[in-house]
């Protein structure tokens, strides 16, 4: 009799599972998103604080040009919008700790170079650095911390996270104003014990979401959106010192339009290209993007636009004025609490175009009051309150639409959404530019321009969040 042996198939190799805290809530999860918030609020923070430092850093290098000092703020926006999506992406498949803390520990140390910098030449390098490990930190923090969380939490999660993300963009001239009483190079040594801090805590608090087995990193693909999202970027930050039609800035755009066009024919022939068709054909995930990126078009430039607006036709000190805009991240931390309540009771739909109406109805005041009274309590507070009631609203449901991608995705999600935000955000600001015109010149005609210009912004917002449909996701 011959016993015959089953031979047991061989386990594929696969990478462990994520956590599943919608049947067992990870203990860890709040300590997670306080670790993650720390990282995401430095790293919004030094993108507007070095703006209220530009005479004092002008000053500091021998009375350096303005064009010259820009770039300590230009060289960040470029870096770190060009970088999110590769840094997402690597994320992903490298591990999301692992990526985390080696942000944290090189935007720690960039902080302390650009503290300690001796020259102009110098602190940017720096700044690029500061501006690499931002755009590491700030996907691999959100595909850290969202996995750990039941999907329930997840609305109350993204609230807390927008709030905090959008409180470094309002505080950000306030801190910085502030610190300039003690010298510009607080802004950036300022960073230092938060990181060590984040840095340690990282180490023994964060889950170890591996790697995911047999993948390899599509550099070509990573180059070309670098460069594409670079080129775009540099146009928008440029374009206004440079001139429209300059040859820079033609040479830019058009860099920046021929990348792209290599990308998409890149993206369909690459077996594993490092933005998966699986993102760009996401429905709801595109309608999400679109969305965060026409709210960031009134919102980065509404900042800028209040701050000059109290210096200017009220005569506020500067340090006066970055107070004044406190209000805004005010309410929207008062508000995030509530937002994941909100959501779960009239819908991100509902929830997403709420929030761009806010803005753009916050902007319609100041167009409005800003021509019958000089109160800073009637003019100002009403429009900060509703800008900030927005970021409640419409961040939460469609910065949350990376989790509708596939789990190991996440990180690449946050990181495209991330970039729209920034890229927006310095379009917003290049198209304020232009519509204000000469500070010698300017009137309330250009000032009330803006702001309808913001309100087009919200309204176009307002029209993506009546679209965005996360239940059709899949």
């Amino acid at each position: 009799m011959t016993t015959t042996t089953e031979r047991t198939p061989p386990v594929p190799r696969s990478e462990p599972p994520l956590p599943q805290p919608d049947t067992a809530p990870d203990p860890r999860r709040w300590r997670v998103l306080a670790i993650a918030a720390i990282a995401q609020y430095l790293a919004i923070l030094d993108l507007f604080a070095v703006i209220v430092a530009f005479p004092a850093l002008q000053q500091s290098f021998g009375d350096a040009s303005t064009g010259t000092v820009s770039w300590t703020l230009n060289a960040y926006t470029i870096v770190m919008a060009a970088l999110l999506v590769p840094a997402g992406r690597f994320a992903d498949d490298t591990g999301r700790k692992r990526g985390f803390l080696l942000g944290i520990a090189l935007f720690g140390l960039a902080s302390i170079a650009c503290g300690l910098a001796p020259n102009l030449a110098i602190l940017i390098v720096a700044r690029i650095a500061q501006a690499a490990a931002a755009a590491l930190l700030i996907p691999t923090g959100l595909g850290l911390v969202l996995p750990v969380f039941p999907k329930r939490e997840h609305t109350t999660v993204m609230g807390i996270w927008t709030a905090i993300a959008a409180a470094g963009g309002a505080s950000g001239p306030v801190i910085g104003g502030l610190l300039l009483q003690a010298g510009w190079r607080w802004i950036f040594l300022l960073n230092v014990p938060f990181t060590v801090v984040a840095f340690a805590f990282g180490l023994r608090v964060l889950p170890d979401i591996a790697q995911r087995a047999n993948r390899r990193l599509d550099l070509l693909g990573a180059a070309l959106i670098l460069g594409s999202t670079a080129a775009f970027t540099t146009v928008f930050v440029q374009a206004t010192d440079w001139g429209y039609l300059a040859h820079a800035t033609v040479a830019c755009l058009l860099a920046a339009l021929a990348l792209t066009g290599l990308f998409v024919w890149h993206v369909r022939r690459h077996p594993d290209p490092v933005v998966s068709p699986t993102v760009l054909r996401h429905k709801p995930f595109r309608t999400a993007t679109l969305g965060v990126f026409c709210y960031y078009l009134a919102f980065a430039a509404m900042i800028l636009e209040a701050t000059l607006f109290m210096t200017e036709e009220w005569h506020y000190s500067t340090l006066r004025a970055s107070l004044g805009v406190a209000a805004m991240p005010i309410s929207c931390l008062l508000m995030s609490p509530f937002s994941g309540r909100f959501v779960a009771l009239v819908g991100a739909r509902a929830s997403a175009a709420l929030g761009g109406a806010a803005i753009a109805l916050g902007c319609a005041w100041w167009v409005l009051a800003s021509g019958f009274s000089n109160s800073y309590a009637l003019v100002m507070i009403p429009g900060s309150i509703l800008a900030g009631t927005s970021t409640a609203l419409l961040q939460p449901p469609l910065f949350g639409a990376s989790t509708l991608l596939p789990a190991d995705q996440i990180s690449l999600g946050s990181g495209t959404l991330m970039m729209a935000r920034q890229t927006s955000s310095a379009l917003g600001v290049a198209i304020l530019t232009a519509i204000l015109g000469d500070a010698a010149t300017r009137t309330m005609t250009e000032f009330r321009a803006g702001w309808i210009y913001m309100v087009v912004a919200g309204l176009a917002a307002t029209v993506a969040g009546l679209a965005y449909r996360p239940e059709r996701a899949g």
